[in-house]
C-alpha cells in the first residue's frame, strides 16, 4: 500500500467581499446577500433620483418666468407626477430599504435577512416599477398628469380611449411597490425579532434598529390600505366598477382616505430610518454616548403609533366634519412630542462633546436643523384654521420638501458618507464631501425656504404659469433647484473615484461603537466568523465597558479596546 497525501482543496469563496470594486459584477446579479441587496437598492435608486432630479430642474426652469413658456401645459402636468412619484417609490423607500438591508444584519449579530430569498426577490421587483414608471413616458397620451396622489375623478380621466395609458402603468407600478415594500417589511420584522444576537436585549439594540423597526411596523399595517386603494382604482380605470366614480354612485373622497391612510405615516416610514443615522452618527463624531437612549427608541415606536392617527389632517378641506377635523389637528399634533423628545437627545448628545466636523456629521447637524425648521411649520399645517388657508399653495410643498430633501436627504447621505469606508474599505474623500454639504445645504435653503413666502401669498402648487408679484420667490427657488442638480456632482465624483482608488482604512475609522464594527471592511459573507455575545448596550463612550463578551472575528484586531473583555481584561 503506499500512502497518498491530500492536500486540503483552497476553499473559494463566491462572495468573498461583497462591497469591493473588483467585484462588482455581483451586483448585476440575483444574490441572496444582505449587503449585495442592500447596495443594489442604494445604486438603483440613486440612478432614479438622478431622473426625479433632472424632471425637477425642468419644472424650475418653467417656473423661472411667470408665463409657461419652457413646455406645454400637459407636460407640466405630467413632469410634477413623474417628479413625485419617482422620487418616492424610487428613491425615497429604495434607498433606506437598501440602507437597513446593509446595516441590520451587521448590526444585531445576524449573517443575513430571515428571509434571503424573499429579499432578492423584493428588490428585483423595483426595477420593474422604474421600468413601468418610465414607460408611461412612450404609450399613446403620455404619463399620468392626476399627481403622486392620483385623485379620482382625475385619475380616471382616459381622453385616448386606450386601455394601456399613463394612469394605468402608473397604479401597476405603486401596487407592485406596495407589495414589494410589503414583503420587505415581513422580513426586516422578522429579521429584528427572531436574530439578534445572545444578549442583545431590546435596549441593547442600536436606535437605528429600532427606527427601522417602527418603519416597517407602518408598512405592515398601512401599506395594504394603499395597495388596495390603487387596485380598486385600477379596476375603475379599466373595467368600469364604480369605487371612485361619483357619477356611477362611487365615492372618491374614499379613495383619499386609502391613500392618506398610509401616505401620511409614509413620511414617518422615511423620516424614521434618517432619525435612526442621526442617533448613530453623533455619539460617534462627538465621542459621547447618545443622550436618553431608551426614550429615544422608544420614542420610534411613539410615533409609529401616533401615526396611524393622523390621516385625516390632509382632508381638512374635503369636506370633513368639524368633530373629526378637531381629533386630527389634536393627533397630528401629538406627534411634535416624540419628535421633539429626539431633537432634545441629539443636542443634548452633542453638547460639550470632542465633536469632529466630518462630512457625516455636517449632513447629520444639516438635516436635523432642516427637520427643526421642517418640523415647527408641520405644526402649522396641523393646525385647521393655518391649514383651510394655505391648502393647495407652494407652502405645502415648501413644508413637504423640507421634510423630504432637507431632513431626509440629508440623512441619507450622512449614512452613506457614516458607513461608506465599512462598504468598501477605503475612505472618502472629505474635500469633496465637505463641498458637497455645502452645495445641498445651501440648495436646500435657496429652493425650498422661498416656498413658504410664496404659499402665504396664495400662489397654488402644480401651475406652469403664475402672476407677476410671485416671480421674485420663484427666480430665487430655481437657481436653488439649479444648485441643487449642482450639487450631485462632487457626491458622484466622491463615490465612484474613492470606491476605486480612495485610501484604505481599517476596519474600523471612525473608532465607533456597534457590531458592525466588529467584522472586516467590506464585510465576509456571512459578517461573523462567530456570533457576538452582548453583554452591554450601544454607545459606551468614555463608559470603558465592553460592548461583546467573545471577539467574534479573532483574525481582525483593529477595534477600540473596551469593545471586548478579552482586550479589557
Amino acid at each position: 500500500m503506499t500512502n497518498i497525501s491530500i492536500e486540503a482543496p483552497e476553499a473559494v469563496r463566491g462572495q468573498p467581499y461583497p462591497g469591493a470594486p473588483d467585484n462588482w459584477k455581483r451586483f448585476f446579479t440575483f444574490s441572496t446577500d444582505h449587503k449585495v441587496i442592500g447596495i443594489q437598492y442604494i445604486v438603483t435608486s440613486f440612478f432614479f433620483f438622478l431622473i426625479g432630479g433632472t424632471l425637477s430642474m425642468v419644472m424650475r426652469g418653467e417656473l423661472i418666468t411667470p408665463d409657461a413658456d419652457l413646455v406645454d401645459r400637459t407636460v407640466y402636468n405630467a413632469l410634477f407626477t413623474m417628479h413625485g412619484s419617482i422620487m418616492l417609490f424610487m428613491w425615497t423607500f429604495p434607498v433606506l430599504v437598501g440602507l437597513g438591508n446593509y446595516l441590520v444584519p451587521l448590526m444585531i449579530g445576524a449573517r443575513d435577512m430571515a428571509f434571503p430569498r424573499l429579499n432578492a426577490v423584493s428588490f428585483w421587483m423595483v426595477p420593474v416599477v422604474g421600468i413601468l414608471m418610465l414607460a408611461s413616458f412612450l404609450v399613446p397620451g403620455g404619463p399620468s398628469q392626476s399627481g403622486w396622489w392620483a385623485y379620482p375623478p382625475v385619475s380616471l380621466q382616459n381622453p385616448t380611449g386606450n386601455l394601456l395609458n399613463g394612469q394605468v402603468l402608473w397604479i401597476l407600478a405603486v401596487a407592485i411597490s406596495g407589495v414589494s415594500s410589503i414583503m420587505g417589511g415581513v422580513n426586516f420584522v422578522t429579521t429584528i425579532f427572531k436574530m439578534r444576537s445572545p444578549g442583545m436585549t431590546w435596549f441593547r439594540t442600536p436606535a437605528f434598529v429600532w427606527s427601522v423597526l417602527a418603519a416597517q411596523l407602518i408598512q405592515l399595517y398601512g401599506l395594504p390600505a394603499l395597495t388596495g386603494g390603487a387596485i380598486m382604482l385600477l379596476l375603475d380605470l379599466t373595467i368600469g366598477t364604480s369605487f371612485f366614480t361619483p357619477e356611477r354612485g362611487g365615492n372618491p373622497i374614499l379613495y383619499q382616505h386609502f391613500f392618506w391612510f398610509y401616505s401620511h405615516p409614509a413620511v414617518y416610514v422615511m423620516i424614521l430610518p434618517a432619525f435612526g443615522m442621526f442617533s448613530e452618527i453623533l455619539p460617534v463624531h462627538a465621542r459621547k454616548p447618545l443622550f436618553g437612549y431608551r426614550v429615544i427608541a422608544a420614542s420610534s415606536i411613539l410615533i409609529t403609533v401616533v401615526s396611524g392617527l393622523v390621516w385625516v389632517h390632509h382632508m381638512f378641506a374635503s369636506a370633513t366634519p368639524s368633530w373629526m377635523r378637531i381629533l386630527f389637528m389634536v393627533t397630528s399634533m401629538l406627534v411634535a412630542i416624540p419628535s421633539g423628545i429626539k431633537v432634545f437627545g441629539w443636542v443634548a448628545t452633542i453638547w460639550g462633546g470632542k465633536i469632529r466636523f466630518t462630512t457625516p456629521m455636517l449632513f447629520a447637524l444639516g438635516g436635523i436643523s432642516n427637520w427643526l425648521f421642517a418640523g415647527i411649520t408641520g405644526i402649522f399645517l396641523a393646525s385647521v384654521p393655518i391649514d383651510i388657508h394655505v391648502n393647495n399653495t407652494y407652502f405645502v410643498v415648501g413644508h413637504f420638501h423640507y421634510v423630504l430633501y432637507g431632513a431626509i436627504v440629508m440623512g441619507i447621505y450622512a449614512g452613506i458618507y457614516h458607513w461608506f469606508p465599512k462598504m468598501t474599505g477605503r475612505m472618502y474623500y472629505e474635500g469633496l464631501g465637505k463641498l458637497h454639504f455645502a452645495l445641498t445645504y445651501l440648495g436646500t435653503a435657496l429652493t425650498f425656504l422661498p416656498m413658504h413666502p410664496l404659499g402665504l401669498m396664495g400662489m397654488p402648487r402644480r401651475v406652469a404659469s403664475y402672476d407677476l408679484e410671485f416671480a421674485y420667490w420663484n427666480v430665487i427657488a430655481s437657481i436653488g433647484g439649479f444648485l441643487l442638480g449642482l450639487s450631485t456632482l462632487p457626491f458622484i465624483l466622491n463615490m465612484v473615484s474613492s470606491w476605486i482608488r480612495g485610501e484604505k482604512v481599517g476596519n474600523n475609522p471612525w473608532r465607533a461603537y456597534g457590531l458592525e464594527w466588529l467584522t472586516s471592511s467590506p464585510p465576509t459573507v456571512e459578517n461573523f466568523e462567530e456570533t457576538p455575545l452582548v453583554v452591554s448596550g450601544p454607545y459606551g463612550y468614555g463608559r470603558n465597558q465592553p460592548l461583546v463578551g467573545n471577539i467574534p472575528n479573532p483574525g481582525l484586531t483593529e477595534f477600540p479596546e473596551s469593545l471586548t473583555q478579552q482586550q479589557t481584561s
